[in-house]
């Protein structure tokens, strides 16, 4: 591997660390992420020379930053577990332990797919033990109060009965697979947004300002370690969590194991387990049992010493599959998807996956009737894995594409240059429907209240032709109140109001709304941000629009080639007629004092929300991105910055403070 490459491997492992561990919302799956930790370490064993304090396998994991939280110092470092992949791996890891000490026992326990928390319990005017103080791991060094959060869940215990003067433990949040299902369905009566899996939901959960919601919603929690306590507590694992499970207190399953075939066993035991668990586990930890030896195998500042963590391989499943449907998107694409027998995979029943394209079901030799093999990517995605072709139907061939349109019958052809099949008929309703739908979504029109119930409606019935009719539709107020297509003459003026505040758009908004194939809400706001009116834009040249940041060729092509035709060019004279704005006002404060420059915002700045921030920054012709790379110019950092000032530091970028930035921008 080449210095490049390991750096882009770096930036890649920190993109996902910090989608894990601070958004909660990974995009890859567990397998896949530690594949890529493995492909680092590797390279890092080859190159020490590369290894520098901010790489990630130097670093713990997420930063503690929910901003309305109190961050909290640990006692106790919240230290991660290194993991292994096979089982070779943990049988040379028990005999190296086994080498310095014969005796040496084993804990192994099933590792929760949660999120970790300590409590902290002292001493009361009682004499019984009362928790005080319970915190999330952050970064392992500075986590959050959560304690009013903590104190419902049933599974903490409030007070203790024991002689100590003080206690702490450390252990797992999570969600059982029943209360997430109640949370989801609960969610889709409403209307609301889905939870993509236990462990997002159990720590959006934890964090949530209303205890209210957190006692609703059901956390649970099992107890995994005595981060601090007594010599009966700490000097046998095994007999610690013994101890704790008298007296009430929830503990993570384990077995007591005293050689390698027996810690083998165990992690079998826990992973033939998994489908009857009511939760969520990635893997099985082996943790020496006797507390006084583990300093003895230390392997890093990152890594708690004396553990190891047995990764399965990711959860997959047979299904058969009953149908394949095909949807039509705004730009003609058609895209086939999956309809299965419904399976359960980490934590959630699926029973829909995309199958992408023609070439991705020839690859497979996908047919329905098929028996198929489904897994997660990220744990909330669900995907096609393979296809059991040794239990394929007579009969049964792969699926193809037919080349007419599903919805409007017009023909379809392969795109050429990509692999999508589209359907060429403009006038198709499934295409217009989600051109709508994307024209007045949040990050183009923003039009609210416009659901696209509502817009299916109305196009189907003819109200609605193209984006510039959205606008017409004040006209034909009366027939919509007669017909409901909105509802009652309340929710239909309200509706109409919307649209017409809408006209006073940003002009980048409308831009965004015209849904041009590979132009986005950042290119549409450079565009605008550089030439202030659509009418001016209309008449660049290919060679001219590329000269705009975040404009490529590709996307020039297209915006070029929407604005010179001949029907777009109609619907955007009709939405001028209508009153839609076109060019992009100044804005009072704005400026190009920032011009060209690349900004990333971390930790909790002392007066500005980060959005405040990014704000302030785009209106004086910066640009703000979500990683620091070689691109970056400013860090602006704030309490908690974490691993992207650490990236920061060691690339050479300007760090600046809450005060820094205004100054920046003021001189």
């Amino acid at each position: 591997m080449l210095l490049e490459e390991y750096k882009k491997l770096v930036d890649t492992i920190d993109y996902h660390m910090d989608k894990y561990y601070n958004e909660d919302e990974p995009e890859i799956s567990d397998f896949e992420y530690d594949q890529l930790m493995q492909q680092l370490k590797a390279a890092e064993k080859e190159h020490p020379e590369w290894v520098t304090p901010d790489s990630p396998t130097q670093k713990i994991g997420g930063v503690a930053k929910r901003e309305a939280g109190v961050k909290v110092t640990h006692d106790v470092p919240m230290l991660s577990i290194e993991d292994v992949f096979n089982k070779e791996d943990v049988v040379a890891w028990v005999d190296k332990v086994k080498s310095v000490h014969p005796d040496a026992k084993f804990s192994v326990e099933a590792k929760i797919d949660g999120l970790s928390m300590t409590l902290r319990y002292e001493k009361d005017s009682a004499g019984k033990l009362k928790m005080t103080l319970a915190e999330t791991r952050g970064d392992g060094l500075i986590g959050e109060d959560v304690t009013v959060n903590a104190l419902v869940i049933p599974d903490v215990n409030k007070y203790l009965d024991f002689p100590y003067e003080s206690l702490q433990l450390r252990g797992e949040v999570y969600m059982a697979h029943e209360d997430f299902d109640r949370y989801n369905e609960q969610q889709e009566l409403s209307g609301g947004k889905l939870a993509a899996n236990p462990r997002n939901l159990a720590a959006g959960t934890l964090r949530q300002l209303d205890a209210n919601i957190t006692k609703e919603r059901g956390l649970r929690m099992f107890v995994f370690n005595v981060q601090q306590g007594p010599e009966e507590l700490t000097n046998s694992h095994c007999a610690g969590m013994d101890i704790l499970e008298a007296h009430g207190v929830p503990t993570a399953f384990h077995r007591l194991c005293v050689n390698a075939d027996e810690i083998i066993a165990a992690i079998d035991e826990i992973g033939d387990k998994r489908a009857d668990f009511d939760f969520d586990i990635d893997g099985a930890v082996v943790k020496i049992d006797q507390v006084s030896y583990r300093g003895d195998f230390s392997t890093s500042a990152k890594y708690t010493s004396g553990h190891i963590a047995y990764k399965y391989p990711p959860e997959e499943k047979e299904t058969k599959l009953l149908d394949i449907e095909l949807s039509v998107g705004r730009t003609g694409r058609v895209t086939p998807t999956a309809v299965f027998e419904p399976i359960r995979l980490c934590g959630t029943s699926v029973s829909r996956a995309t199958l992408h394209n023609q070439d991705f079901i020839n690859d497979l030799d996908v047919g329905i009737g098929d028996t198929i093999v489904v897994y997660k990517s990220g744990e909330i995605i669900p995907k096609v894995k393979e296809v059991k072709h040794d239990k394929r139907p007579a009969g049964v061939s792969t699926f193809v594409i037919p080349s007419v349109c599903p919805v409007c019958g017009g023909p379809v052809s392969r795109d050429a240059d990509t692999a999508d099949m589209k359907c060429t008929n403009p006038s198709c309703p499934a295409q217009l429907e989600r051109h709508i739908i994307n024209f007045v979504s949040r990050d183009a029109m923003d039009i609210k209240g416009f659901g696209e119930v509502y817009i299916i409606d109305l196009v189907r019935r003819g109200y609605i032709k193209d984006i510039a009719d959205v606008f017409s539709l004040k006209d034909k107020r009366d027939e919509l109140i007669s017909e409901g297509i909105i509802g009652k003459e309340k929710n239909t003026d309200k509706l109409l109001a919307a649209i017409e505040a809408s006209k006073e758009n940003d002009a980048f908004r409308v831009f965004t709304g015209f849904g041009i194939p590979n132009v986005g809400k950042a290119a549409a706001k450079a565009l605008l941000s550089q030439f202030k009116d659509i009418k001016k834009i209309m008449n660049l040249t290919e060679e001219e629009l590329v000269q705009v940041n975040d404009i490529g060729e590709i996307s020039a092509k297209s915006i070029y080639d929407y604005l010179h035709d001949s029907v777009n060019m109609d619907i955007i004279n009709r939405l001028a007629d209508a009153g839609v704005n076109m060019i992009e006002q100044e804005k009072e404060g704005a400026s190009d004092k920032l011009a060209g420059l690349t900004f990333v915002i971390t930790g909790t700045l002392p007066t500005m929300g980060r959005k405040e921030a990014q704000e302030l920054i785009e209106l004086n012709g910066g640009k703000c991105a979500g990683s620091v790379s070689k691109k970056t110019n400013y860090l602006v950092a704030g309490e908690a910055a974490g691993s992207k000032l650490d990236k920061a530091n060691s690339l050479g970028v300007t760090v600046l403070d809450e005060a820094g930035l205004l100054a920046l921008i003021n001189n």
